[in-house]
């Protein structure tokens, strides 16, 4: 019996071979019904971009961008330069042991500590100076009596001599003897003085008053002269921080301008005044050194980090999102959208960034409509439909 031919409901002629398998007329019917809900698709479709207005909302969507944009008008901003450093000691005195090589025997402070002048930090040994000492202490006395006992016999021949008892060479002689008993004193004197100033040298002494910032010393040590220093005194407490700017805010900043310096976790902030601009500017990093003086307080730790923003002045400035603003190898830019409807790029420049947005310090006045987002999908000339605009900022 030969193939019977069928119609399905999209009018396809679909003819059954009762030769085939089972499962080769499944897959027919199947691809059957898949062109049928294909057809029944497109014409739907069809039917409803058919309508003018349908057709106007679909070849705008695909032609021509959409994009928000805002009016920024101007507001009153603050110049500022911020930068980034870190709190460290005015004036570091490092203090170590300047004289003989010895045996740490007694510490008196610790890190932290407030040390007045001519206070002791720590103690080396002296059980061999200390007697030292002693024993010229004693030398000189004797220096002393022997020469009052040579000036007392020299007085004595000189008077002896008037009256005939002792000849020229003998006076010459007690005269001498006085002299040399004399000169012994100050040999004397001048070791004893060396030796205690070796003595005081065994006595680690603060030169100013200051703070212990660090403390490298131990009982039992041997501190040897010229070696490390075994504490860093902070002289009379000042702080500075020390920060690096960036070449091109150098030029505003001078000495004696008021900056504020802020410490991670601590939203206090703490005014100084700069005190010392560098001179150079670093040729790999760009930048330049700074030095604001603070006043002496607790919380400011040589070593912290901190964060210092200088207000150079006030100005009425646009201020953008910060999605409005690109830049590229050419600079800072926007794209600004004219009365035609096309986008123009605007070349700006670009101020400090505030809460509110980025500061504009040229190329804009503020009554223009800049695209706030998504201005890297444009094109320079290309016409664009604002869906939204905002307000002027005052």
């Amino acid at each position: 019996m030969g193939a019977q031919p069928q119609e399905d409901s999209g009018g396809n002629v679909l003819v059954f071979d009762p030769g085939r398998s089972r499962s080769q007329r499944k897959w027919l019917l199947v691809a059957a019904g898949i062109a049928a809900a294909i057809a029944i698709g497109t014409a739907f479709w069809m039917t409803r971009a058919s309508s003018p207005k349908a057709a106007a909302t679909l070849a705008a969507s695909t032609s021509v961008p959409l994009v928000s944009v805002v009016t920024p008008g101007v507001q009153p901003v603050a110049t500022q330069v911020t930068f980034t450093g870190t709190v460290e000691a005015r004036h570091e005195l490092p203090i170590g042991n300047s004289g003989d090589t010895g045996r740490i025997v007694a510490v008196y402070v610790q890190v932290g500590d407030h040390v007045r002048r001519g206070q002791v930090l720590a103690q080396l040994d002296d059980s061999v100076l200390a007697p030292q000492v002693a024993q010229l202490s004693a030398a000189l006395d004797q220096a002393h009596a022997q020469a009052g006992l040579s000036a007392a016999e020299y007085r004595r021949g000189v008077a002896a001599g008037r009256a005939g008892g002792l000849s020229v060479q003998d006076i010459e002689k007690l005269q001498a003897a006085s002299i040399m008993d004399a000169a012994n004193i100050k040999v004397a004197a001048a070791q004893l003085a060396v030796m205690r100033a070796k003595l005081a040298l065994t006595r680690i002494v603060a030169p100013v008053d200051g703070i212990v910032l660090t403390r490298n010393a131990e009982v039992g040590q041997i501190a040897g002269s010229g070696g490390p220093a075994l504490f860093d005194l902070e002289d009379s407490g000042q702080v500075e921080m020390i920060g690096q700017v960036a070449e091109q805010d150098m030029a505003g900043l001078k000495v004696g301008q008021s900056a504020a310096v802020y410490l991670i976790g601590n939203p206090q902030p703490f005014i100084g005044r700069i005190w010392l601009l560098g001179a150079v500017i670093d040729p790999q990093t760009r930048l330049g050194e700074v030095r604001i003086a603070l006043t002496p307080n607790p919380a400011l730790r040589p070593g912290a980090f901190a964060r210092s923003t200088v207000t150079l002045a006030h100005a009425q400035r646009p201020v953008l999102p910060q999605t409005a603003v690109m830049a590229d190898n050419t600079g800072s830019y926007v794209y600004v959208v004219a009365s035609d409807g096309q986008v123009q790029r605007r070349t700006v420049n670009v101020g400090s960034v505030i809460p509110d947005g980025v500061v504009i310090t040229g190329g804009l006045s503020g009554r223009e409509r800049v695209v706030s987002m998504d201005g890297g999908f444009l094109h320079d000339g290309e016409k664009v439909a604002v869906t939204s605009e905002g307000a002027p900022q005052s």
